[in-house]
């Protein structure tokens, strides 16, 4: 399962095994109230889908290459997501948990590296994009950082 949502993720149907897994992990990215000593208000997630969502799907099957999964989940959020709120999550079901660790752990990390998922940080003096990847020219701050 894949998916690019703009509502809550529910993150109880990420957690599903089959009667063969004995390791579901599972990770929950959340929004946070600081970055680099600023406080962050709030966050605005947006996403060249068309592209995101395949580049979602070879990572989650590229993972089960690697590994001896026996599902991988991952959804990202879109839009404005508070304080606390989740926006990302991974969850990957195996027998075994260093596999599952593992696996979840790359389809993360490759997903941030990855995917053309944007994320804007707003504060109680202004915005910023962050960077990601292959950022367009037109979501680039003028201000340096």
């Amino acid at each position: 399962m894949v998916r690019l949502v703009r509502d809550a993720i529910d993150l109880g149907a990420l957690q599903g095994v089959a009667p063969a897994d004995g390791a579901l992990a599972l990770f929950v990215g959340v929004v946070r109230n600081e970055n680099k000593g600023r406080s962050v208000q709030h966050l605005e997630y947006e996403a060249y889908e068309e592209m995101a969502l395949p580049l979602m799907q070879e990572i989650e099957a590229e993972t089960r290459r690697r590994w001896p999964v026996t599902d991988v989940r991952i959804v990202h959020r879109l839009g404005r997501l508070g304080i606390g709120e989740p926006s990302v999550a991974v969850a990957v079901a195996s027998p075994h948990r260093a596999e599952a660790f593992a696996a979840c752990r790359f389809a993360i990390d490759t997903l941030k590296a990855k995917v053309p998922i944007w994320k804007k940080e707003f504060y109680a003096d202004g915005a910023s994009w962050l960077e990601g990847p292959v950022q367009p020219a037109e979501r680039q701050d003028p201000k340096p950082r």
